[in-house]
């Protein structure tokens, strides 16, 4: 007997059990692995799975990015980063180098990073070794998330093991400024109902134009697969990252501008800018069908990070002398994510209505601790000092002091949401849904020895509207709601108080235009509006700190995806952008500034073109307007146009060669910054040699 299922009162694992414990029918228990396991056969170009449901992306009420195996290998991507370059309505951020940060329709972040739909908001570089594709979902994603989301998430869909072959890619590459890395893909079906794969990686491609620039990052991923008698589909997995790289914060600034002549200068002590990340990820998964109707996963994971980091880096430069102000910390973070999420998929029909409902849980735990310690330089007894600017630096000897934050949070959460996408007929789609988290916080804080705590329960509606004058066009309108408790890193440079507690809150208005010619090529345009109350934003006059501002953000986005031809495809993305502060006085009068970080124009352009079917070039275009490195908008990072080349060639059937060029005119551009001085130098031009041999 199955007794009522009751979301806010079982536990984790005992739901879990629950899922795979239900009976299921003879015909449930039968079929290959492959139709399971393979989401490629399921998902794809044509949908997303951070939708959540089997919706085609033409009936998706928002603005939708898919960037899949290929594309990512064919355009030599390293990074989130480098991803998010091709991607329209999003810009990078410098994250200190230390961690994988987005600006998404104006809204940073650090935060809004998936792994199979589940969070994975640690600040850390993000691999893509072990990727099928990266989702970006812009707009605001509450209902399908949870908190933060407010200008958009970027999902990673990781590899699955398939039973259809078995086979072993071993891949190498090789670049002009010394990096080299290794990466390994295996699997291995076990039988008709399993399979096994392993992915790894052995990376050591922080080498660039910057001086000292250097470090390596090892990974390893297993999984398996199987599907029970019974018809539960399991996929267990796990993943272990180890990651050591030199911190390089950029050049300052002088005039409103990245200094000139200092592409290449290191603004630090190379022997002190280090950072350390290891992290372990073990995952279990289940999925059942439940006759011809229903869908139900249900994914347990604990996951265990610790970081370490320290740096120097530049707060101000003076032509006279020169002179140079550096100042410096250290900082320590473990962290222990439990996460449990629950997802029941159905299509039936009432009526003349066909319904697409989704159903889900989340509960989760974070306990974090988090300690800081200042600089203290020996010639100025500080955490700052100013010395004579020479090529290299001669940093002034530095200890650190006793410490200056010492936090320990735990953070939990309790959410169930509901979505129904209904049928009215072929030309209107509706899609309306709610989402109710608990949210609680305690921080307890030993250098000032006092403790805060925080509840909040928030409601997170979503409304879409979709018209379908033909099968292969949509036009849409949504309204979404979206909120940010402090968690995890996001609360860390806030001084504690009530206010810092209180929760952002994001509104977002959308329409959109989607249009799909062929099944191979798809075009959409969007336009948004985003408000976001009680912000977080670097504190231009210090930025270890944070400061609290409401904005709003403005803009509308073209994409064409897919093959124009059989010889030609092509990926481009344009967004148009403009961004606010709310609220803000200065001598009794409104002194609102532009949003940091965000160019009014950027334009992506990846082209394909297949020779013959063994030769293959690639190129691409990467444009961003001028945008100002911080909320002060004292200092302008001007606009710039790289240009990159790709070549492909298949040697054997099992042999491939590809060579890429980024930067091919040598453009002189500053494609991110963190603060007013630290601004991040783009590469000079300089080339990838990749090679694959599959067996």
């Amino acid at each position: 007997m199955i007794r009522p299922f009751q979301p806010f009162m079982l536990g984790p694992l005992t739901l879990a059990l629950s899922v795979l414990t239900l009976p299921v029918s003879a015909e449930q228990a039968t079929g290959p692995i492959e139709t399971i396991v393979v989401r490629g056969a399921y998902f794809g170009q044509a949908l997303a799975e951070g939708v959540k449901t089997p919706t085609l992306l033409l009936n998706v009420p928002q603005s939708v990015s898919v960037m899949d195996a290929q594309q990512l290998r064919e355009q030599a991507h390293r990074s989130v980063a480098d991803v998010m370059q091709y991607t329209p309505g999003v810009s990078i951020g410098q994250g200190e180098d230390h961690r994988d940060q987005l600006t998404i329709r104006g809204q940073n972040t650090t935060a809004d990073f998936f792994l199979d739909g589940l969070r994975d908001d640690v600040q850390y570089f993000r691999p893509l070794y072990n990727l099928e594709r990266v989702e970006v979902l812009r707009g605001a994603n509450a209902l399908l998330f949870g908190r933060g989301g407010g200008g958009g998430v970027v999902n990673r869909v990781s590899k699955v093991p398939t039973a259809a072959e078995a086979f072993t890619t071993l891949s190498a590459n090789f670049d002009s400024f010394g990096a080299e890395g290794l990466s390994l893909d295996v699997n291995q079906p076990l039988g008709a109902q399993g399979a096994f794969r392993l992915n790894a990686l052995a990376d050591g491609d922080m080498k660039n134009h910057r001086d000292y620039k250097d470090g390596e990052r090892l990974a390893l991923n297993p999984t398996v697969s199987w599907l029970t008698k019974d018809g539960t589909l399991l996929n267990a997995s796990y993943e272990w990252l180890d990651d050591d790289r030199v911190v390089d914060r950029g050049i300052p600034s002088m005039d409103g501008a990245p200094l000139g002549g200092a592409r290449d200068t290191f603004f630090a002590d190379p022997s002190v800018n280090r950072t350390t990340f290891g992290g372990h990820i073990a995952r279990l998964r289940a999925e059942r069908s439940f006759g011809a109707n229903w869908r139900v996963n249900a994914t347990l994971q604990y996951a265990n990070y610790n970081k370490y980091y320290r740096n120097q880096y530049p707060v101000a430069f003076a032509e006279a002398g020169p002179t140079v102000t550096l100042d410096g910390y250290a900082d320590s973070t473990d962290r222990q994510n439990t996460l449990f999420q629950l997802n029941a998929v159905g299509t039936f029909a009432t009526g003349l209505v066909e319904h697409t409902m989704l159903v889900g849980i989340e509960q989760g735990l974070q306990e974090s601790e988090n300690a800081r310690r200042d600089a203290l330089f020996a010639t100025s007894n500080d955490d700052q000092v100013s010395f004579a600017f020479t090529d290299p630096l001669v940093v002034p000897a530095m200890t650190y002091t006793d410490p200056v934050r010492d936090r320990a949070s735990e953070v939990q959460f309790t959410s169930a949401f509901l979505q129904d996408e209904l049928s009215l007929g072929e030309h209107l789609i509706l899609v309306v849904g709610l989402r109710l988290d608990r949210f609680s916080i305690e921080v307890k804080d030993r250098v000032g020895g006092f403790a805060l705590s925080a509840e909040d329960t928030e409601l997170s509606p979503r409304l879409g509207v979709i018209v379908k004058p033909w099968e292969s066009v949509s036009a849409y309108a949504s309204y979404s709601e979206s909120f940010l408790p402090r968690s995890g890193d996001q609360f860390l440079s806030l001084s504690l108080d009530a206010q810092a507690l209180d929760p952002e809150v994001f509104e977002n208005r959308e329409v959109g235009l989607k249009w799909q010619p062929t099944e191979r090529l798809a075009l959409a345009a969007a336009a948004f509006e985003i408000e976001r109350d009680n912000g977080v934003a670097v504190d231009p006059a210090n930025p270890e700190r944070s400061v609290l501002t409401g904005t709003k953000t403005r803009g509308w986005e073209l994409q064409l995806d897919g093959s124009l031809t059989e010889w030609w495809s092509l990926n481009a993305g344009y967004s148009h952008l403009t961004g606010r502060e709310l609220g803000r006085f200065a001598n009794g009068l409104p002194a609102n500034r532009d949003l940091a970080q965000l160019p009014e124009d950027m334009l992506s352009l990846w082209s394909r073109f297949i020779v013959t079917p063994r030769l293959g070039f690639g190129v691409g275009v990467v444009h961003q307007a001028e945008q100002f490195a911080s909320l002060s908008n004292a200092v302008t990072l001007p606009a710039f146009t790289r240009v990159d080349l790709a070549a492909f060639f298949e040697v054997s059937d099992k042999l491939s060669l590809q060579l890429n060029v980024e930067n091919l005119f040598d453009e002189h551009y500053f494609p991110a910054a963190h603060n007013d001085n630290n601004i991040t130098t783009g590469e000079p031009r300089y080339g990838r040699l990749a090679l694959q041999y599959r067996f």
